[in-house]
């Protein structure tokens, strides 16, 4: 079979217009070049309406001079300064790229011989690098997605908070009670929690006594808590160490704590209810979830990071989105080894990186290929990584043609031509 190299798509031709935009917070500084080499001075102008409605009059008159017919706008890629302009611009009858920031820094070296950062020069080296061809296309969520863009998000900085309020429970707890994580391993379980939220010192342990904790626990843990764990931690409670001058501020800081994480967790699960809401209206999102291994919150993260599928034509391009595309350094008889370019959107390739994790586990659909990659000598991480670029491909096409997943589809094939 032949195989088929997507033709690189033009970003910029002789009827072209490139307009570079450096972000700022308030104020961001516009450029604009014809295919002449024309251009104008790079000019500031504010985060405002107004201002944005006299920058677009700006890019239409230079149109109008060069007579010019496409317009292509490219910015790098920043924070959320630049999403009040980025979503102005969306609905122009422009191109939105974005330019990779190692990019501009590389080039802008080139520029004059010199690092020299100013806001006049970094339009300039914007406008170059996309002259070159070497931006990469945006694509801006709309409706469902851009609503799942933002739950995921939000989920990240929900999780990430309350990730760093445990450990410091963690650091705490050994304070007042350092025998506590030596027993309960972990302070997330519902009963680590629950004695954390009402029981968080030897002390108090001891004043219940074992019968009575037993009880609790038990109930908490609807039985799953073994008597010998139990009897653990009473016993430690006992023979405590943890210190008693200043205890009680400590004290105060853990119940805050365990109040707090409380809170994130409904906020993660509120969070969660609204993915499962908005992935319902996105038809697709049915045939993503077929593959077995892939959860609600996985699929909405995934399509909340890419936007739209379907705007991606092919493989390679949301490839480079991930930073799962490979590179090489080679030179003469060196042949280096390949790599992925880990200069797409992280979050995508972490989540895709979880994903393959599940599907290379026992019965997981990606289990043979993982073990016959590991068979041929493949580092164990490498291994995943392929897993996540194939899992990709796979998601890929189950968007595009919205159908559902198939399990050894391969041999399914061959057994229906051979019929």
């Amino acid at each position: 079979m032949k195989k088929s190299k997507p033709k690189k798509v033009k970003t910029v031709n002789e009827k072209t217009l490139i307009v570079a935009i450096d972000i700022g917070k308030n104020i961001h500084h516009g450029y604009f070049r014809g295919p002449d080499g024309q251009d104008i001075k790079p000019f500031p102008f504010i985060n405002g309406q107004k201002s944005f409605e006299e920058f677009w009059r700006k890019i239409l008159q230079f149109q109008r001079e060069k007579h010019l017919e496409d317009i292509v706008v490219g910015f790098e890629s920043t924070g959320p300064y630049a999403e009040p302009l980025f979503h102005f611009l969306a609905k122009k009858p422009v191109r939105l790229v974005q330019v990779n920031p190692m990019h501009t820094k590389r080039l802008k070296e080139l520029t004059g011989n010199s690092p020299n950062k100013t806001d006049s020069k970094d339009p300039r080296v914007i406008a170059d690098v996309i002259a070159l061809g070497h931006a990469l296309t945006v694509v801006v969520p709309e409706g469902p997605a851009a609503e799942l863009r933002r739950l995921t998000q939000a989920r990240e900085r929900a999780t990430k908070s309350r990730t760093a309020m445990i450990n410091q429970i963690h650091h705490l707890i050994f304070m007042v009670f350092p025998e506590f994580m030596q027993v309960m391993k972990k302070i997330t379980t519902k009963s680590a929690f629950y004695l954390l939220k009402n029981y968080p010192t030897g002390e108090s342990i001891v004043d219940l006594g074992f019968e009575c904790l037993s009880k609790l626990l038990k109930k908490v843990s609807l039985g799953r808590l073994k008597n010998e764990r139990i009897k653990g931690i009473f016993d430690a409670a006992q023979n405590s160490i943890g210190i008693h001058e200043g205890k009680q501020s400590i004290l105060l800081e853990i119940n805050h704590l365990v109040s707090n994480i409380e809170t994130e967790d409904q906020f993660i699960d509120h969070l969660e209810k609204q993915m499962s809401h908005y992935l319902k209206k996105i038809p697709y999102s049915q045939s993503i979830l077929s593959v077995k291994g892939i959860g609600e919150v996985t699929v909405a993260g995934l399509i909340g990071e890419v936007g739209d599928f379907g705007q991606f034509k092919t493989i390679p391009e949301i490839m480079k989105l991930a930073g799962l595309d490979l590179y090489e350094v080679s030179s003469g008889r060196h042949n280096g080894q390949r790599h992925i370019s880990k200069r797409g959107r992280s979050l995508l390739r972490r989540l895709l990186f979880f994903i393959a994790i599940n599907t290379i586990r026992t019965n997981g659909i990606m289990h043979d290929r993982y073990r016959k990659m590991l068979d041929k000598g493949m580092p164990k991480v490498k291994a995943v990584v392929a897993i996540s670029r194939k899992i990709l491909r796979i998601i890929f096409a189950l968007a595009h043609k919205n159908t559902v997943y198939m399990d050894n589809y391969d041999q399914v094939y061959h057994v229906n031509l051979a019929a």
